[in-house]
């Protein structure tokens, strides 16, 4: 078990497309990159929305360190997918709260 809890990320509620893939290409056929919703939420605040990562960090509940860390993670699997012609996979894992309301 963890020595420590993990703090619920507050990610709006995601309504889009589970499965992104390169046109022409059965899915069938291609590698999947999975995406953490909270990885997506972390590049939205900062890539979207234009906040800084003190800001977007206080959002999602969680540390500037760990905002840096889905940031960086987030955007390596973005570009890989796009330069390989993955698919990619938007996942929810249990430590993500979705906010219903806006934000």
């Amino acid at each position: 078990m963890s020595p420590f809890q993990r703090r619920k990320r507050l990610c709006r509620t995601f309504e889009g497309a589970i499965f992104y893939k390169p046109k022409g290409i059965p899915l069938s056929t291609l590698q999947i990159t999975s995406i953490e919703l909270d990885e997506l939420e972390a590049m939205h605040l900062c890539d979207v929305d234009e906040l800084n990562q003190a800001e977007a960090a206080t959002k999602m509940n969680i540390s500037t360190g760990t905002l840096q860390r889905l940031l960086y993670s987030g955007r390596k699997k973005l570009v890989d997918a796009i330069y390989t012609s993955k698919a990619l996979q938007i996942d929810k894992h249990e430590d993500i709260e979705e906010l219903k309301e806006g934000r």
